[in-house]
């Protein structure tokens, strides 16, 4: 077997509410509510499904925790335009710009944290 690309992920938040309204403000991720009530935030090829902590959707990981994840999300916006549009959002950057190695090559990144503390990497690619 040969595993082609990611479909979604699973995130586990505190307050859904708010995680909705920062994916949605800071990222531009689109909504998506299922008859059950369940959520997502779908961008690109890719969505992000959300768990309410202590109340996780059967099957799940083993050890489901709010402010677990780090992850890596790559834009084709200037890294000045992403700062200046964490700053309108009064979001503070963690570290950065520093030169990172990604899956395809050489990136330009910053780091922030979401409001249950995950760790988020936004990237662009840089040509050598």
């Amino acid at each position: 077997m040969k595993v082609k690309e990611l479909d979604h992920l699973v995130l586990t938040a505190n307050d859904i509410d708010k995680t909705i309204k920062f994916y949605t403000t800071v990222f531009g991720m689109e909504l998506v509510s299922f008859e059950d009530g369940r959520k997502s935030l779908r961008f690109s090829k890719q969505k992000i499904n959300l768990h309410k902590a202590g109340q996780e959707i059967s099957p799940h990981a083993k050890h489901p925790l709010p402010g677990s994840a780090d992850l890596c999300f790559i834009s084709d916006t200037s890294m000045e335009q992403i700062i200046e549009h964490l700053n309108s959002c009064e979001i503070s950057i963690l570290e950065g710009p520093v030169k990172r190695i990604g899956a395809t090559g050489l990136l330009l990144s910053i780091y922030i944290q979401d409001p249950d503390g995950n760790l988020l990497e936004i990237s662009i690619h840089l040509t050598e």
